[in-house]
C-alpha cells in the first residue's frame, strides 16, 4: 500500500514546526551562547541590548531561575539542572542569555549588545580523566564529577572466570555522535496570566514523562501546561525528545515578554547544543571455554552524560541492562555502571539509544576471542546463541527474549545474502595484495522500553522508598461520527515511521473498510488527547505497542457495532461478517447494511442500541504489558517488551593508498516480527543502516581538550549523503511476538547497533587489527597502514587549549620614518582608522586600549570588544601587543611581537610574529578558515598602516607561492 504520508511531503505540503501560525503578536527569541566550556560568570551588562527599539526582554540565569525551578536530575545527586547558565557555563554552546524582540533579526542584533564577563577555568573532556583526583568539578554539589556509582552481580561470574581457561578483554571508546534531523528543535509558547498555565506548541516526540518535568520546571500543575506538537516533525532520531530544556526557557520568556514568543533553532546552535548520545568508555572481559563459549562477561562502563545530567539520562547507559548478554547464552555476568560529568554538551536519546555502546564492545569481544583462539567467527557466534528452544529466555540480568530462532535465521542470511560469494572475493582480493575484510554480528534489538529500567540506577531501598515504577502503555482513539466515517488518534507523533498509513490500515482490516476510509490525526494536544506518562514516539514502539492498541480499540469497537448490527441482521453476533464497506450475515451475503449506517446508529438512532450499550461512538484502548515489571530485589529487569535479532555481515576493501574503506556488500538480516508493512519496514531498515553508516565512517562530535568545540557545521561534522550509501542487501526471517497484539516488534533502531561493529569488525579483519576506533576516517586508517604522519612543517591552525591555536609571521615596508610609525602605533586615532572592522578605539591609559571591532569568518560575522596592553617597549624599535577579544561568536587571546627597522632614508621595515587562540562559536563554525583568515586581517591591518603614514604595501604573495599554501606547505 502506497504511503499515506508521501503525497503531501513529496509536493512541498507538509506542516512543520516553522509552517504552522503563530498568534498575533507573536515575538522571536534568539540565545547567547557561552563560547567558554568552563568558566565562571562574573558579570553580566543588558542594558543596552534591552534599549535597543525593538526589543522587548532580555533575560539572564538570574532571571529564569528567578521564574522556574531546576531541571529533574535523574539521579539522586546534590546538583541543580538550568536550562541557563546562572553562576558559571559548563559547555561551549551553554545558553547565557535570551533576548526576545518583534523579530529574529533584532534579537540576533541585540546580542551584540550583550556584554558578559567570564573567567575561564579548567576543563574535562574525557570521562576516565573526569574520575582523576584532581579533575575540574562541574558541580560543587557532587564534590567530583560521578554522578551515580552502582555495581551488579548475576550468577556466580568470579567462579566463571576461576574456571575459564581463558579470560579475554577489550576495551573500548565509543564516541560522540549526533542524530542532526533535516528540521531543529522549534517553540511556541504563550503565557496566559488569568490562568497561571501556559500553552506551548513544540515539535516534542515525548516520552510525555517529561510534561511532568516541564511543569515542575514552570512551576504550574500538569493541568496548567498544555503541549501541543504540529502534524508533521522532520525527523528526530531520539533528539527532539531533548527539546523539553527550551521549552522552559522560552515558556518563561513568554511569561517576561507578556506576549507568545516563538524560538527556531539554527543548525549552529543545533550541532553544538542540542543533544547528542553519550560517549561511553567500557572494558569489557569474557571468562572463555577452549571451543569459544562464553561462560561469563565482566562490564566496567564509564557513561559522559555531558555537563549536566538531563532527564531521562542515565536512560542510555540502562536502556540494555536486561540484554547485557545480547544474543548468547551467558549466565554470569558482573557490572559496574558509572555516570561522569565533562565539559561538554549534556546528552539525550539519539537512534538505538544505549544499543551501539553495548553491541560495539559486545561484538568487538566475539571478534577477539575468534581472533585469540585462532577460530572461524561465525563458530564462535552460533556456539553461544540462545537456541529456539529456550524460547520465551529469560537472560541473566532479567530480560525476558520474547521469541526467535536465531541460528536458522544466521544460516539463513548465509545462504541468501551470498557469504560464500563472500569469502571467494575476499581470497581473491588478498591474493592481489589487497585490504579485505569480512565482518559478522549477531546483535538482539529491544523496543517497547519498560519505563521502570531507569529505576536499576537506584539501589532496591531507594527504589522501594520511591515507590514501583514499571510497565509501558500505549493509547488509541477511534471516532465514528454522524456520516459512519472513523477517525482514529493515537498518543505518539510521528518522525517518518508511517502512522496514518500503518494505521489506517489496521482499522481497515478489523472493520471492513478500505484504508482510504481512515483518517488518522497525528497531531498531539495534552489538553484534549488521552495519554499517559508512558506515551510517546520513542524505543520502536510504534508497530508493536501503538499499532497493536489501535488494533485492541478496533477490535471493542467492532465488537459493539456487531451486536447493533447482529438486531438488524437478525443474526447471532459471531455470524456478523465486516468487509467491503458493509456488514452482513456470513451465511446469506444479501442479508447486509452499509457500515456506514450501523456507525452512525448512535449518533440518528441511540434508542435502537441493545438495552446494555450506552455509546458506539468512541472507543479509547489503553494497553499495558504485563511482562514489564519493576526492577526485582536483585536487581534483575525486563528492560524492554520485545526483542527483535538482526545478523549482519560485510565485506569491505581499505584503499591501501588512502585509507578509505569502500563497502563491496552488506547483508542484515533481520526478524522484527510480523512484518506489517514491507515498504515501510524497507524504508526503517535502510535508514537506521545510512544512520548507522554515518556513526561507523564519518560522524563524531569533536572536542578540543580544554572543551572547545570543534565540529560545528556539516564541513567539519562529517554525515553520509545518498551518494555515500550503498544499499544492503536486507532480508526477513519472521518469529512473531507473543507479547504484543499484533506479533510484531521494533526495526528501526537495529541497524543504528549492529552496522558500526560489523563495519568495524571488517575493516579490523582486513587490516589485522586487534583494535579499532571509531568513526572510521581514512586518516586513522592510514596510520595503521602507513605509519604516523610527520608534522607538516610550519605549523597552521591546530586544535589546542582555548579552541584552536593560530601562528603567522610577516612585514610590511612603509614609507615614513621609524619614529612617525611608532607614534601612529599609539594613537588611538590612527588605530581607528586602520583596524579592519573598527568602529571605535579608546585609549585607556598609556599602555591600554579599549577598541569594538567587526569581523566575519566564513559563514560568520560578529561585533568583538577588544581590549589590547603594550608592554615590553623598546622605542622606537619594537613592542609586545597582547590582548582578548569576547562576542557573541566566541572568544580569543593572542600575543604579537612588532619590530620596527629603518630600511633607508625615511623608509621603515615593520616586521611581526604572532600567536593567538581563537574559540567559541568561530572556532566551531569557521575552523578550516580561521587561519587564512587571521593572516589576511593582520596583512590588511599593516597594509592599512602602510598606506595611512604615506604609502607602501604588504608584500605580495605569488600565484606559485599561494597554490603551495592551498596545498598545505608553510615556510
Amino acid at each position: 500500500m502506497p504511503r499515506v504520508e508521501d503525497a503531501a511531503l513529496l509536493t512541498g505540503r507538509g506542516r512543520y514546526m516553522d509552517d504552522c501560525g503563530t498568534p498575533p503578536g507573536t515575538l522571536h527569541a534568539a540565545i547567547l551562547r557561552s563560547p567558554h566550556a568552563h568558566a565562571l560568570i562574573e558579570r553580566v551588562e543588558v542594558e543596552r541590548a534591552r534599549a535597543l527599539p525593538g526589543v522587548a526582554a532580555v533575560l539572564t540565569g538570574a532571571d529564569i531561575q528567578a521564574l522556574t525551578s531546576s531541571l529533574v536530575v535523574g539521579v539522586k545527586a546534590p546538583m541543580e539542572c538550568w536550562p541557563i547558565a546562572a553562576d558559571r557555563v559548563r559547555y561551549v554552546g551553554e545558553p547565557v542569555a535570551v533576548v526576545v524582540a518583534r523579530d529574529r533579526y533584532l534579537a540576533e542584533d541585540a546580542l551584540d549588545l550583550i556584554e558578559i564577563r567570564y573567567a575561564p577555568l579548567p576543563a574535562v573532556v574525557a570521562p576516565r580523566a573526569a574520575l582523576e583526583p584532581d579533575a575540574p568539578v562541574l558541580h560543587a554539589g557532587l564534590q567530583g564529577n560521578l554522578a551515580s556509582d552502582r555495581s551488579f552481580r548475576y550468577g556466580d561470574p568470579e567462579a566463571a572466570f576461576a574456571a575459564a581457561p581463558h579470560r579475554i578483554a577489550v576495551e573500548i571508546d565509543y564516541p560522540r555522535n549526533a542524530c542532526t534531523p533535516i528540521e531543529t528543535y522549534g517553540v511556541v509558547a504563550e503565557y496566559e496570566p488569568g490562568a497561571d498555565a501556559y500553552d506551548v506548541l513544540a515539535n516534542f516526540q515525548g516520552p510525555f514523562s517529561i510534561h511532568a518535568v516541564i511543569a515542575r520546571a514552570l512551576r504550574v500543575p500538569g493541568n496548567r501546561l498544555r503541549l501541543r506538537t504540529p502534524p508533521d516533525s522532520g525527523g528526530s532520531f531520539g533528539v527532539k525528545q531533548g527539546v523539553f530544556p527550551y521549552i522552559v526557557l522560552i515558556a518563561a520568556a513568554a511569561r517576561v515578554a507578556g506576549r507568545p514568543v516563538k524560538w527556531i533553532e539554527d543548525r549552529l546552535e543545533h550541532l553544538a547544543a542540542s543533544s547528542v548520545a553519550t560517549n561511553r568508555a567500557t572494558r569489557l572481559a569474557a571468562a572463555v571455554e577452549a571451543d569459544g563459549r562464553i561462560t561469563a562477561l565482566d562490564w566496567d562502563q564509564i557513561e559522559d552524560c555531558g555537563a549536566h545530567l538531563r532527564a531521562p539520562e542515565p536512560a542510555t547507559l540502562y536502556r540494555m541492562h536486561g540484554n547485557m548478554t545480547g544474543a548468547y547464552t551467558v549466565r554470569h555476568v558482573a557490572i559496574r555502571n558509572r555516570v561522569v560529568l565533562t565539559n561538554k554538551a549534556p546528552t539525550g536519546l539519539n537512534r538505538g539509544f544505549g544499543g551501539p555502546q553495548v553491541y560495539f564492545a559486545l561484538e568487538r569481544l566475539v571478534q577477539r576471542i575468534a581472533l585469540e583462539l585462532r577460530l572461524d567467527p561465525l563458530e564462535v557466534l552460533r556456539r553461544n546463541l540462545v537456541p529456539a528452544s529456550a524460547m520465551p529466555y529469560r537472560t541473566a540480568s532479567g530480560a525476558l527474549l520474547d521469541s526467535g530462532d536465531y541460528r536458522a535465521a544466521l544460516e539463513a542470511a548465509l545462504a541468501g545474502g551470498g557469504h560464500a560469494e563472500l569469502l571467494a572475493r575476499r581470497d581473491a582480493a588478498r591474493a592481489e595484495g589487497r585490504l579485505y575484510g569480512i565482518g559478522y554480528t549477531a546483535v538482539v534489538e529491544p523496543s517497547v522500553s519498560n519505563m521502570g529500567y531507569i529505576s536499576a540506577v537506584l539501589t532496591p531501598a531507594e527504589r522501594q522508598r520511591a515507590g514501583p515504577k514499571n510497565g509501558a502503555q500505549a493509547t488509541a482513539t477511534i471516532n465514528l461520527d454522524p456520516v459512519g466515517s472513523a477517525t482514529v488518534h493515537v498518543a505518539s507523533t510521528p518522525q517518518g515511521q508511517g502512522h496514518r498509513t500503518v494505521l489506517a490500515q489496521v482499522v481497515a482490516d478489523e472493520l471492513g473498510l478500505h484504508p482510504q476510509d481512515v483518517r488518522v490525526v497525528t497531531e498531539m494536544d495534552t489538553a484534549k488527547d488521552a495519554w499517559s506518562i508512558a506515551s510517546g514516539n520513542y524505543a520502536s514502539r510504534f508497530a508493536p505497542a501503538v499499532a497493536g492498541v489501535t488494533k485492541l480499540a478496533a477490535e471493542r469497537l467492532r465488537g459493539r457495532l456487531a451486536r447493533i448490527a447482529a438486531s438488524q441482521l437478525n443474526v447471532a453476533t459471531e455470524d456478523v461478517v465486516f468487509a467491503g464497506g458493509r456488514i452482513f450475515a456470513r451465511g446469506n451475503p444479501d442479508n447486509a447494511l452499509p457500515f456506514a449506517r450501523v456507525a452512525s446508529a448512535s449518533h440518528w438512532a441511540p434508542g435502537t442500541l441493545p438495552a446494555d450499550m450506552d455509546q458506539a461512538v468512541r472507543e479509547t484502548a489503553y494497553w499495558t504489558p504485563p511482562e514489564l515489571t519493576a526492577p526485582d530485589e536483585a536487581d534483575a529487569v525486563n528492560s524492554s517488551l520485545c526483542h527483535g535479532f538482526i545478523f549482519d555481515f560485510c565485506g569491505v576493501e581499505v584503499d591501501r593508498t588512502t585509507g578509505q574503506v569502500r563497502i563491496d556488500r552488506y547483508v542484515t538480516m533481520h526478524d522484527c516480527g510480523r512484518v506489517l508493512h514491507p515498504g515501510m519496514v524497507a524504508g526503517q531498515v535502510t535508514g537506521g543502516f545510512a544512520h548507522a553508516l554515518g556513526a561507523a565512517l564519518f560522524e563524531e562530535h569533536s572536542y578540543g581538550a580544554d572543551g572547545s568545540f570543534a565540529t560545528g557545521t556539516f564541513a567539519d561534522y562529517l554525515v553520509p549523503t545518498a551518494m555515500e550509501v550503498p544499499e544492503p542487501v536486507t532480508l526477513h526471517h519472521e518469529t512473531p511476538s507473543p507479547f504484543t497484539p499484533l506479533g510484531a516488534k521494533g526495526v528501526g533502531e537495529g541497524n543504528c547497533m549492529s552496522t558500526p561493529v560489523c563495519i568495524a569488525n571488517a575493516v579490523a579483519d582486513a587490516l589485522g587489527l586487534k583494535d579499532v576506533t571509531l568513526p572510521l576516517l581514512p586518516a586513522r586508517l592510514a596510520a595503521h597502514i602507513h605509519g604516523p604522519e610527520a608534522a607538516r612543517p610550519g605549523g597552521g591552525a591546530v586544535p589546542v587549549a582555548g579552541g584552536r591555536q593560530l601562528f603567522g609571521e610577516g612585514s610590511a615596508m612603509v614609507a615614513a620614518p621609524r619614529e612617525r610609525v611608532w607614534a601612529m602605533l599609539l594613537d588611538p586615532t590612527t588605530l581607528a582608522a586602520v583596524v579592519p572592522g573598527a568602529h571605535d578605539v579608546q585609549r585607556v591609559s598609556e599602555t591600554e586600549f579599549r577598541a569594538e571591532v567587526t569581523l566575519g569568518v566564513g559563514p560568520v560575522k560578529g561585533r568583538y570588544r577588544v581590549a589590547l596592553t603594550l608592554s615590553d617597549l623598546d622605542a622606537p624599535q619594537a613592542v609586545t601587543l597582547s590582548g582578548g577579544a569576547e562576542g557573541a561568536l566566541g572568544f580569543g587571546r593572542g600575543t604579537g611581537r612588532v619590530t620596527l627597522a629603518e630600511d633607508g632614508p625615511e623608509r621603515t621595515r615593520i616586521g611581526y610574529r604572532y600567536e593567538a587562540e581563537i574559540g567559541g562559536k568561530v572556532a566551531s563554525i569557521a575552523g578550516r578558515l580561521l587561519d587564512g583568515a587571521a593572516r589576511l586581517v593582520i596583512r590588511q591591518f599593516f597594509a592599512a598602516l602602510a598606506a595611512h603614514a604615506g604609502g607602501g604595501s604588504a608584500p605580495r604573495e605569488g600565484i606559485f607561492a599561494r597554490l603551495l599554501r592551498l596545498l598545505g606547505w608553510r615556510r
